[in-house]
């Protein structure tokens, strides 16, 4: 199984960003994808999550500026950005699980089998 962000790059705050993960070689249809990130001076934290089920969940800090979406046809899964913020700067990493199938909180990142390389959000003020 391999995942692979792409679409991080630099943005002013109040912009927006999508980022993209796209899964190959997972041999199910349906599968829950989570975006976590990480600042030097931060531990890693789960942000956003798809189910299974299409079910989402966003954390507190980003619920109404971020969201996630799936395009089964092309395996990919986006986390939509918007209205960023400088405390968003982070190494955004998304990762599958094939475990968890309804979300109801962000699953800990133990519940999470592949893991992407990650992709770095800059937003300057």
């Amino acid at each position: 199984v391999r995942v692979v962000e792409s679409g991080g790059g630099s943005v002013q705050a109040g912009g927006s960003l999508t980022l993209a993960c796209a899964v190959s070689g997972y041999p199910y249809s349906r599968y829950c994808i989570g975006w976590f990130r990480q600042s030097p001076e931060k531990e890693r934290e789960g942000v956003a999550a798809i189910g299974a089920d299409d079910s989402t969940f966003a954390i507190a800090s980003v619920k109404g500026r971020f969201s996630v979406s799936r395009d089964n046809a092309k395996n990919t899964v986006y986390l939509h950005m918007n209205n960023v913020q400088p405390e968003d700067t982070a190494m955004y990493f998304c990762a599958l699980s094939s475990r968890v199938n309804n979300i109801l909180a962000m699953p800990r990142d133990v519940f999470f089998d592949a893991w992407g390389q990650g992709t770095q959000v800059t937003v300057s003020s």
